[in-house]
């Protein structure tokens, strides 16, 4: 009789799917999805202190719609967390609206010091805590996707990392254009040195298979 009993109230206990889903999740994975999904949090709460110190009506810009986006990137995270399944609202691909065209050189520039008050803080400033912001994440985000068990929390991670690359590509091609992040480039012939550095595998390739 007592294990009739026993039998019952572990089956009255037993977790239901929705349940299931909710704590399909490995320890590793929650450390570094807590990590990644603060790093987020703390780069919007930062977006709030920096907007109103930004002068060019172009970095404002794409500092709101990459603010926007990012918002709904973190709901989507937080929604497959709790609930282990599809979120409700999937990865979106973000289009940036800077173009591609990268300026190489370098031009003379006056030395930088730190900011001594609020009133130093520019643009360039401004812009490269943005770049420092979306580096942090992208490399959080690539930890998490590698130890993270849910397929569909990692799913979630690993297709967010392309956005964050592609925001921080447009803050570099915007830093770029106001020659706050200069390019250098190697003498012709270093830079052919290197390109030629590497040859193609000859021959037929068998996939590592043993030929008789």
């Amino acid at each position: 009789m007592q294990n009739q009993n026993q039998n019952q109230n572990q089956q009255q206990f037993m977790p239901s799917e929705q349940v299931q889903s909710q704590f399909n999740h490995g320890g590793h994975e929650l450390f570094d999805a807590h990590e990644a999904i603060s790093g987020i949090v703390g780069g919007l709460e930062q977006c709030l202190l920096y907007e109103q110190h930004i002068q060019d009506p172009e970095l404002k810009s794409i500092a709101q719609r990459q603010r926007t986006f990012i918002s709904q990137m973190y709901n989507t995270m937080v929604d497959t967390l709790k609930t282990g399944k599809d979120p409700a609202v999937k990865t979106q691909s973000y289009q940036m609206a800077e173009d591609n065209t990268t300026v190489y050189g370098m031009q003379p520039t006056q030395p930088k010091a730190p900011a001594q008050s609020v009133n130093e803080l520019n643009d360039q400033c401004i812009s490269s805590f943005m770049m420092g912001n979306l580096k942090s994440s992208a490399t959080a985000f690539c930890t998490a996707a590698l130890e993270t068990t849910n397929p569909v929390l990692r799913r979630v991670f690993q297709d967010s990392i392309p956005n964050l690359i592609e925001m921080a590509y447009e803050i570099f091609q915007y830093q770029n254009k106001h020659q706050y992040y200069q390019v250098p480039q190697l003498k012709q012939e270093d830079m052919q040195n290197y390109i030629n550095s590497f040859a193609p595998i000859q021959g037929g390739m068998n996939g590592g298979t043993m030929t008789h």
